[in-house]
């Protein structure tokens, strides 16, 4: 298996991949700019073609992850072009970088809107992004949490998103197991039901990431609030185990975001390759 964390960019994009290959992480998800603005970011062209060298060379897989302001459905015309931007300019710095794509969260119900215009926006705004983007790294649309049914968390919104998009290429997905055990859409006793239609969706031919976390709160009850992957969470270790054993998962990086508070990455990392193997980077 290949797994890694979500790591700092304050030592740069190369500084973040030489710390991944030094926790003997196989994969690393960053924050291309500020997490907390859509302000276009001039970024450093040689840090991020570094960057691409060595992960090439020590190969390590590499995937960012838009600033948290970043919405697929905004709430006025100011806030669109912002995004539109930040996201064009995420998409740049991942490419550049050699990653896999820029996580992106679904999007959230606009009140303003009916429920078939909130999807509507969705769709208007992966095509005005990916209409201007011919890079290779992809959009990759990730799972809400939230209660059962809430918008954004089930695998049939998200394939279909993708499939009504004039760009489908262009998108991929990211599975976050404690969104999706938040809402119901895993509950720790139903993976081959998951599975099933997973494959049935062809949800699977597109992932390309998955959010390693546990829970803190039990399934169905709503809560976004990840755990370490050994501990206290509320997803067993066998239900994990269930969903790692699984040969479509097999080349996917499985990035960590855990509460490093409570058990630094690279203890967790480390853990995890104990428990079931690391087939990513492997030094001489």
């Amino acid at each position: 298996m290949i797994f890694g964390c979500h790591l700092s960019i304050k030592d740069g994009y190369l500084g973040a991949a030489k710390r991944a290959y030094s926790m003997n992480a196989g994969a690393f998800q960053y924050f291309p700019k500020n997490p907390r603005s859509l302000s276009v970011k001039d970024f450093d062209q040689n840090d991020a073609a570094l960057c691409k060298a060595f992960c090439e060379e020590n190969n390590i897989l590499s995937v960012s992850h838009s600033p948290y302001p970043t919405s697929l459905t905004p709430i006025n015309e100011q806030k669109r072009n912002q995004v539109i931007q930040s996201l064009l300019n995420d998409l740049e710095i991942s490419d550049a970088c050699g990653s896999i794509g820029v996580v992106v969260h679904f999007g959230k119900e606009v009140s303003h809107l009916t429920l078939l215009e909130s999807y509507q926006l969705i769709i208007e705004m992966l095509n005005e992004i990916l209409s201007e983007w011919e890079g290779n790294a992809k959009i990759l649309l990730e799972n809400n949490a939230g209660i059962p049914g809430a918008f954004g968390t089930t695998l049939e919104e998200l394939v279909q998103i993708r499939r009504l998009c004039n760009y489908p290429e262009k998108i991929g997905f990211c599975f976050d197991t404690c969104h999706a055990f938040s809402c119901g859409l895993w509950d720790g006793e139903n993976w081959d039901l998951f599975l099933e239609n997973a494959l049935v969706l062809g949800y699977l031919d597109h992932l390309k990431l998955v959010h390693f976390n546990n829970s803190k709160y039990d399934t169905r009850i709503g809560k976004d609030r990840h755990a370490p992957i050994f501990g206290p969470g509320y997803i067993k270790e066998t239900q994990f185990d269930q969903l790692v054993q699984t040969p479509q998962f097999a080349n996917i990086p499985f990035v960590l975001e855990t509460p490093k508070e409570e058990i630094p990455h690279e203890k967790e990392i480390e853990l995890l390759q104990e428990k079931w193997g690391d087939h990513g980077k492997v030094k001489n």
